[in-house]
């Protein structure tokens, strides 16, 4: 009997030890894959240094994304929990390591604030200027004859002799150019000015002439009165439309919410136009929880279908989580502006 016992314990000792192995497994093993889930809605007069007094009523709002690839757990967990996606490593970072994503997120956050001030500025008739500098490169393609000249965070200055005063300057030029046919480019990687020879080659998702690189705008904005943005950990290019509301709130002076809670999200050029950006249902999700009563989603259309755009899928997750806050369209800032202006 005591035999019987003993071994009845080592079977239930074994069990435990084996179901506490496959739980640890489940909770570490890392999966390839990240996890995009609602993030939060964020006050965006926090990150406003200015003399003036900001009302503080516009909120952007975030996608909360894992730091590292989830485990197995959490990974079959995201299936129990709403608007939670699963996205590959490759899909997400492109090739690129993580630190190289976060660095290419902040370039994009910087691009998206000095556009905001500017256009602002320029909006409310304030003294303003904007220096155009080169673009960032963020990425070279793998078909780039520049794949292991250019560095990440290189400035491309010019090619050929010429010195570009735009990105669709540059990008005109480079699409003129033959095929195979040698470049040389200007580049400023620090303080330091270097050339790189290459060749023109069809840029992949364009099919057109280019250099191979994704690129973001290099600018430097200066306006009086002053103003900065400094957005902290947040990167990405989405929270242009809410920036550029917030600085000509205060370049203007005045209090365009009137105390209502406006969230919104879209990138924002130096002309004004709003552009599209990912993950927007679960903006929606965060922004309706954080209790917003308006949302301003992009109609911009660019290389996705009507019935996909920014406000298209906002209204369709709008409607899906039975929220009353409205889903108002803008294709540039005069759109979310006149808005307010009207219902409040």
């Amino acid at each position: 009997m005591n035999n019987q016992n003993k071994s009845h314990k080592l079977r239930n000792w074994l069990i435990a030890i084996i179901a506490i192995i496959a739980v640890a497994f489940l909770a570490f093993w890392p999966t390839d894959y990240y996890i995009e889930a609602p993030g939060e809605a964020v006050p965006v007069g926090q990150f406003i240094k200015s003399k003036n007094k900001k009302p503080n009523n516009f909120y952007l709002v975030t996608v909360s994304v894992t730091n590292r690839p989830a485990s197995i757990l959490q990974y079959l967990w995201s299936y129990t929990r709403p608007y939670n996606d699963r996205i590959s490593s490759k899909e997400l970072l492109g090739g690129q390591t993580s630190a190289q994503y976060n660095e290419l997120q902040n370039w994009y956050m910087e691009t998206s604030q000095q556009n905001a001030i500017y256009y602002a500025a320029k909006k409310a008739g304030k003294k303003h200027s904007l220096k155009y500098l080169g673009v960032y490169v963020m990425e070279v393609q793998k078909g780039s004859s520049f794949r292991k000249k250019l560095q990440i965070g290189d400035t491309v200055l010019g090619a050929n002799g010429h010195r570009f005063h735009s990105t669709e300057e540059m990008m005109s030029y480079l699409c003129k150019q033959k095929i195979g046919s040698p470049v040389k480019i200007s580049v400023l990687r620090g303080k330091k000015k270097k050339q790189f020879t290459g060749k023109i080659v069809k840029v992949k998702g364009t099919n057109k002439p280019g250099i191979g690189i994704q690129l973001v705008e290099h600018v430097e904005v200066k306006t009086k009165p002053k103003l900065s943005i400094n957005a902290g950990e947040i990167g990405g290019p989405s929270a242009g439309l809410m920036f550029t509301l917030e600085s000509y709130e205060v370049f203007t002076k005045q209090n365009l919410s009137h105390g209502h809670r406006i969230a919104g999200t879209g990138t924002i050029s130096p002309n004004g136009k709003v552009g599209i950006i990912g993950g927007v249902d679960k903006k929606v999700v965060a922004a309706s929880r954080e209790g917003a009563e308006v949302f301003f989603a992009p109609t911009d259309s660019t290389e996705v279908k009507k019935s996909q755009t920014n406000y298209a899928v906002a209204k369709r997750t709008a409607k899906r989580i039975h929220t009353k806050m409205k889903i108002v369209p803008v294709d540039n800032f005069d759109d979310a502006l006149n808005y307010l202006k009207a219902h409040y």
